[in-house]
C-alpha cells in the first residue's frame, strides 16, 4: 500500500525534471500525468468489479508482472506517446493494486472493521509521506530514468510479495457472478438517485487531493521554502495522514462510518481554507489539517460504502467508486496548472480546491442517509 497512492500522486514532483529530460512542455507533460490519475482510478476501477470473479491473488501478481514492465521502460521510451504509455501501465498496475487490497483485508474482519481498514491504510499515508522526498533525490541524484528504475524495481518487489500473500478468506464463498450479472447490477446502481448522489460525492471527495497535488509543491516554494523543503512539507500532509488513519478507523467504530468520514472532510475544508493565508503558523495549522482530513477520508470510504451496498460484491463495490474518483483525475493536474498560470498566483486554486470539499460534504450527506439492498 505504500507504493500504490505515493507514486502517483508525486506528479508534482516529475513535472519539472521529466520535461527537463524529454523536451516535453509542463502543460503537455500534466496530460500525461492525468493519463495515469485516470488508469489508477477508473482502469483499475473496471479490473476491480471485474475481478470479483478472479482469485485476488492471480490478479496482485499480473499487476505486480506489469509494474516491473515500467521499470526499464523509460531508456526504450522517451517521446510523449511513449511516456503516455508508461504511465498509464502504471497507472492501471498501482490502482489495481489498491483496489485489491483495499477491499479484501477489510472482509477478513467482522468486528473493528474501521480500525482494520485504518491499519492497513497506513501504508497509503507513509507514501505519501516519503515517497515525494524520496522521488526528488532519486532524481536528483541518479537522473530520471535511474532514479525511475530504482524506485519501480522496488515497487515491483512489494506488490510480488502482497500477491503471494494476500487472499480472501477461506469462508468467503467464491462469486460465481458473469460479467453480464456484474453489468447489469452496475447499470442498476447507476439508475438510483443514491448512487447518483454517492459516485459524484466520492469522487470530489478524491479531486480535492488531486487538485492540490498539481499546485502544493510550488505553492510552499513561493512561501519561501527551498525544493526539498517544500517536497517535504507536501509530504508531511501525508505522514499526519498516518494518525488519522489509525484514528479514523477507531472513530469510525466509536461514532459510525458516516459521521466520522464527514468529519474528516470538514477538518479537510477547514486546512483549505486556511491555505490561503500566507502566515507561516497557518501553514503548520492548514497542513495538519490538511492531512488530517486525508487519512479519514481515504480510511473511511470503503467502510461507508460496504455498510450502503452489499459487502459480498467488495471489489465490485470498490472498483465502481475508483472509477468515480477517476473520473476527474483527467481534469485536476492541468486545471491546477491553468488555473495558477491564468491568475498568476494560487488563492483561486486554493478556493476552488476548498469548494470541491463542500459540495462532496453535502452530496455524500444526501447519499449515506439510508442503505441500499442492489
Amino acid at each position: 500500500m505504500i507504493f500504490t497512492f505515493g507514486t502517483p500522486l508525486s506528479y508534482g514532483i516529475f513535472r519539472e525534471p521529466f520535461s527537463n529530460a524529454f523536451g516535453i512542455a509542463p502543460v503537455a507533460l500534466s496530460t500525461v500525468f492525468s493519463v495515469m490519475l485516470f488508469t489508477f482510478f477508473i482502469g483499475s476501477g473496471i479490473v476491480g468489479v471485474l475481478s470479483v470473479r478472479w482469485p485476488a491473488r492471480a490478479v496482485l501478481l499480473a499487476a505486480a508482472a506489469a509494474t516491473g514492465l515500467t521499470a526499464p521502460a523509460l531508456y526504450v521510451l522517451d517521446s510523449y506517446l511513449g511516456l503516455l504509455v508508461v504511465f498509464a501501465v502504471l497507472g492501471l498496475a498501482l490502482g489495481t493494486q489498491f483496489v485489491v487490497v483495499a477491499s479484501v483485508v477489510p472482509r477478513w474482519f467482522e468486528r473493528r472493521r474501521g480500525a482494520a481498514t485504518g491499519l492497513i491504510f497506513v501504508g497509503n499515508g507513509l507514501g505519501l509521506f516519503v515517497l515525494p522526498p524520496i522521488w526528488q533525490v532519486a532524481i536528483a541524484d541518479f537522473g530520471v530514468r535511474q532514479g525511475f528504475l530504482a524506485i519501480m524495481s522496488v515497487t515491483t518487489l512489494t506488490f510480488l510479495a502482497a500477491g503471494l500473500l494476500c487472499r480472501r478468506p477461506p469462508w468467503v464463498e467464491e462469486a460465481s457472478t458473469t460479467v453480464g450479472d456484474l453489468v447489469g447490477w452496475v447499470g442498476g446502481l447507476a439508475r438510483t438517485r443514491q448512487f447518483q448522489y454517492l459516485f459524484v460525492g466520492i469522487g470530489l471527495a478524491f479531486a480535492w487531493y488531486q487538485l492540490l497535488a498539481a499546485f502544493a509543491v510550488d505553492l510552499f516554494a513561493s512561501r519561501g521554502l527551498s525544493e526539498t523543503a517544500a517536497s517535504t512539507a507536501f509530504g508531511l500532509i501525508g505522514g499526519v495522514s498516518i494518525i488519522s488513519r489509525i484514528g479514523g478507523g477507531y472513530l469510525g467504530d466509536r461514532l459510525g462510518s458516516r459521521r466520522a468520514f464527514l468529519l474528516s472532510l470538514g477538518c479537510a475544508t477547514a486546512g483549505l481554507t486556511l491555505l490561503a493565508a500566507p502566515s507561516p503558523v497557518l501553514l503548520i495549522g492548514s497542513v495538519g489539517l490538511i492531512g488530517l482530513g486525508l487519512g479519514g477520508c481515504a480510511t473511511l470510504y470503503i467502510p461507508v460504502l460496504l455498510t450502503v451496498y452489499p459487502p459480498e460484491k467488495d471489489t465490485a463495490v470498490i472498483g465502481v467508486f475508483n472509477v468515480a474518483a477517476g473520473v476527474g483525475s483527467l481534469v485536476m493536474p492541468p486545471l491546477g496548472t491553468a488555473t495558477i498560470a491564468a491568475t498568476d498566483g494560487y488563492t483561486v486554486a486554493i478556493l476552488l480546491t476548498a469548494v470541491l470539499t463542500l459540495i462532496a460534504f453535502g452530496l455524500i450527506v444526501a447519499g449515506t442517509e439510508r442503505p441500499q439492498a442492489v
